[in-house]
Formats: C-alpha cells, structure tokens, sequence
C-alpha cells in the first residue's frame, strides 16, 4: 500500500511542510499546470474545495512542468494566475517533478498505489484520513464526475 505519512513537501515561501500535518483527513493530491488543456479543471478543483472542506477534506496542489512544459511560470506568477482566473483557496504547494529521475517523493509513493505512472497535467490522487493513497484518476476524470465524487465521499464517510 502507499502511504503519504511520512512525506515532506515544499512551499513557495522555502520552508517545508509534513504531510502528516492532514492526517485525519481525506486529500485530494492534484498535478496542475497554467497551460494544459485541462487548466479549466481548476474551477471544479475549487467547487470540491469549498463542497467538501467542512467535512475535512483538503485539496493539495502541486505545479508541475513535466509534461509538455506547461507550468514555466514561477510561482507568484502560477499563484496569481489561479487567483484572478480560479479564485482558488486550496494550498498551492512549490513546483516538483512528477516523473523521470527527479521524481518527488510524493509522487513516488502516490504511485506505489496502482504502479501507473503520472502520464499528464491534472492527475488526481485521493488519500484517505489515514494517510494511505485509495484512488486514481486520470486527467480526463473531472472533478464534477461521479466517480471523483462518489471516491472522495466514500472516504470521507469512512
């Protein structure tokens, strides 16, 4: 099984930040990029936010470059763009690799989870109270589709 637990990420400002921090709650862990074909999907992205955030659910954003050099921009750049255009409030997190020989240790052990790599921007992983990773979906999965949301409201039920 993959478990998130004992991951460390980094935030823009420079410091670091446990994901043991969320236990307790349900996570959704996002691959996002400005210039993707998916980019719309922050607008739903930030509906799950809102819908499910009282019943603890975070939503964890990471920036990500890899495929086809999507997300060039810095942060400040990526964090303004998503405020005007998204409004987003969930937590943007500093820009990693998702694949190839720098992978983050995130994405390592997300996908532990089903040995599929991260083939695009907006892969979404789904992490229950406990830590260990129980679900993914491809980028096409939006985040208004049933089955995203039947997954995330199973885990928050558990």
């Amino acid at each position: 099984m993959a478990n998130i637990t004992g991951i460390v990420v980094n935030l823009p400002t420079g410091e670091t930040k446990a994901l043991a921090d969320y236990g307790g709650k349900v996570l959704l862990i996002v691959n996002v990029a400005s210039y993707c074909g998916y980019t719309a999907q922050y607008k739903g992205l930030e509906a799950l936010y809102q819908t499910y955030k009282p019943q603890g659910f975070e939503l964890l954003a990471f920036p990500c470059n890899d495929f086809g050099a999507q997300e060039p921009d810095s942060h400040a750049a990526i964090a303004q763009f998503c405020a005007i255009n998204y409004g987003i409030q969930f937590p943007l997190f500093d820009k990693l690799h998702a694949k190839g020989p720098e992978q983050s240790p995130l994405y390592g052990e997300l996908v532990r989870y089903d040995d599929e790599p991260v083939a695009w921007n907006f892969e979404k992983f789904l992490v229950d109270r406990s830590g260990e990773v129980v679900g993914h979906f491809k980028s096409g999965t939006t985040p208004e589709s049933a089955i995203l949301t039947d997954a995330i409201e199973q885990a928050l039920a558990s």
